[in-house]
C-alpha cells in the first residue's frame, strides 16, 4: 500500500513537472494552466489541515470539516488596517500610502504560503504604520488545473471579509489552514467558516451566507480576469512600486525585508 502510495505520488509530481516546462513557469511558483490542463506546481509541500469534505448524511457541514488553526500572531497587528476593493483588487494599508507592494495569489498555491509564511511577514509592521499599501489580486486558477472550487470558494469567502472589516486577520488565517497538498480540495464553505471562527469578531449573518452561497462569485471572475490582464504568468508574483521582486527572496522573511528597505520600506 505504501510503494503504491508513493508511487501515484510520484507520478503527479512527474506530471507538474512536465507541464511546468511546458509553459516556462519556474518551479518555485504556481502557474496557469496549459492546453491539456495540467498546470500546477511542484514543491515540498507545506504542513497544513487536512480536506473539509463534508460527511454523507451530515446535518452540519461545519461538524464535519476539520478543526481549523489560528492565524500567526502577528496578523492582529492589521487589526485596525482598512482594507477596499476597487474592480477585482483588494486594497489594505492606507490608501495614501507612499509605497505600493502588488501581490499576485491563489489560495492553493502553496508556494503563496511560503511567501506569506517567509517574505510577506516583513510587510505586516511598515503597513500597520501606514507606510505601504498592499494591493492583493487574488486568482483561482487552480480549481481548473486541479479540480474542485477550493481556490473560489477561498476567494469569495476572502472578499466577504472585507465587507466584515477582517480582511487581514482571515487572509492570514486562510494560507495558515491551506491543505498539505495543493491537490486536495480543503476549502469547502464549512471549512472556511471554521477558519472565520479564529479570527475575533468575523462570524456573522451576512459573512456566514456569503460564505455558504457564494455571494461574490461573480466578483471572483473579476479577480480573476484581473490576474489575467495584468499578464501574471504564476503565483505568487509581487512588485514594490512597480518593480517585480526577486524569485527565492520572497521566501525569507529577512530577504524580503532587505528589498523592501532597498525601495525605502522599513
Amino acid at each position: 500500500m505504501a510503494v503504491h502510495k508513493a508511487g501515484r505520488k510520484a507520478g503527479r509530481v512527474a506530471t507538474a513537472v512536465a507541464a511546468a516546462a511546458l509553459i516556462g513557469v519556474a518551479a518555485s511558483a504556481c502557474g496557469p494552466d496549459d492546453d491539456n490542463g495540467k498546470g500546477g506546481s511542484v514543491s515540498e509541500k507545506p504542513a497544513s489541515s487536512s480536506s473539509g469534505t463534508k460527511s454523507p448524511g451530515s446535518d452540519d457541514p461545519e461538524s464535519d470539516a476539520p478543526e481549523a488553526k489560528a492565524p500567526p500572531a502577528a496578523s492582529a497587528q492589521l487589526a485596525d488596517v482598512p482594507a477596499s476593493v476597487k474592480g477585482g483588487v483588494i486594497t489594505v494599508g492606507d490608501p495614501k500610502a507612499k509605497h505600493t507592494v502588488k501581490v499576485y495569489e491563489d489560495p492553493r498555491c502553496p508556494f503563496c504560503k511560503k511567501f506569506e509564511d517567509g517574505g510577506a511577514q516583513a510587510l505586516v509592521k511598515p503597513v500597520a504604520d501606514g507606510k505601504v499599501k498592499v494591493e492583493y489580486t487574488i486568482a483561482s486558477f487552480l480549481d481548473k488545473n486541479l479540480g474542485g472550487s477550493g481556490s473560489v470558494n477561498a476567494a469569495n469567502a476572502l472578499r466577504a471579509a472585507v465587507e466584515a472589516g477582517k480582511f487581514p486577520q482571515f487572509h492570514a488565517a486562510v494560507f495558515a489552514n491551506q491543505a498539505e497538498e495543493e491537490t486536495d480540495d480543503a476549502y469547502t464553505p464549512a471549512f472556511l467558516l471554521k477558519i472565520a471562527d479564529r479570527v475575533e469578531g468575523l462570524r456573522g449573518g451576512g459573512f456566514d451566507k456569503a460564505v455558504t452561497n457564494g455571494t461574490y462569485k461573480k466578483w471572483v471572475g473579476e479577480a480573476m480576469e484581473s490576474f489575467s490582464a495584468d499578464g501574471v504568468q504564476g503565483t505568487p508574483t509581487v512588485f514594490i512600486d512597480g518593480k517585480k521582486s526577486k524569485g527565492d527572496g520572497l521566501y525569507e522573511q529577512a530577504a524580503f525585508a532587505k528589498e523592501l528597505k532597498a525601495a525605502g520600506i522599513s
